[in-house]
């Protein structure tokens, strides 16, 4: 008998809170370019239909999305970690850094900080760790749609700097094409130099 998939129950809102945001983050796993995060405050007077897991839309579904949720959340922000950054703090401090900048960065504060995954960043507001957050908490979903769509244009920008890599197709991931396109050219300074297949290029492991 095939094994049923996990499935997470609807989440639960805390009580007591005003004002909610999502935080998600997308590119801990790239070996070029910013890891880029985004907060979002979504108004609950003004819903947003088909909101869900960026990964699980199409790229025309994420790029119909983006308008209406910048129109229609109360605020959203987008924070980042350089490669720079990634390569002194480690990938998953950067991330949390870059999480309290988007949050930093919006234009209201929220009382309460949902983040996707199993961790929170130190905040000063009350935060809480959502597992498959993206799926089950709307100002999540959000947040990981402008977060994807961000960093996929970042990564069409540097495609034009350096066709030769390929960041348009595989938008910076460790994938055969990218591998051997970093054994063929060397690295660009986007790359993160602490990552292994990088070091490795560059000597340094």
């Amino acid at each position: 008998m095939a094994k049923e998939k996990q499935e997470f129950p609807p989440f639960e809102y805390p009580q007591g809170y005003q004002l909610v945001a999502g935080v998600d983050e997308v590119g801990r796993g790239p070996l070029v370019g910013d890891v880029v995060t985004a907060a979002v405050i979504l108004d609950p007077n003004n819903p947003i239909e088909g909101l869900n897991d960026s990964k699980k839309l199409s790229e025309n579904k994420r790029l119909a999305l983006l308008p209406e949720i910048k129109e229609k959340a109360l605020a959203w922000s987008v924070g980042r970690c350089s490669p720079e950054e990634i390569d002194q703090l480690n990938i998953l401090q950067a991330t949390m850094v870059a999480m309290q900048r988007a949050i930093e960065g919006l234009p209201v504060q929220p009382d309460l900080a949902l983040i996707d995954g199993n961790r929170c960043p130190a905040l000063p507001m009350d935060s809480q760790a959502v597992v498959k957050g993206d799926l089950r908490v709307a100002e999540i979903s959000a947040a990981s749609i402008i977060a994807k769509v961000v960093r996929d244009q970042e990564m069409e920008e540097l495609d034009k700097l350096h066709p030769e890599f390929g960041f348009a197709k595989h938008k910076g991931y460790p994938t055969k094409a990218h591998f051997e396109a970093i054994e063929q050219h060397g690295v660009i300074a986007q790359h993160r130099k602490s990552f292994k297949p990088v070091k490795k290029a560059l000597g340094l492991d």
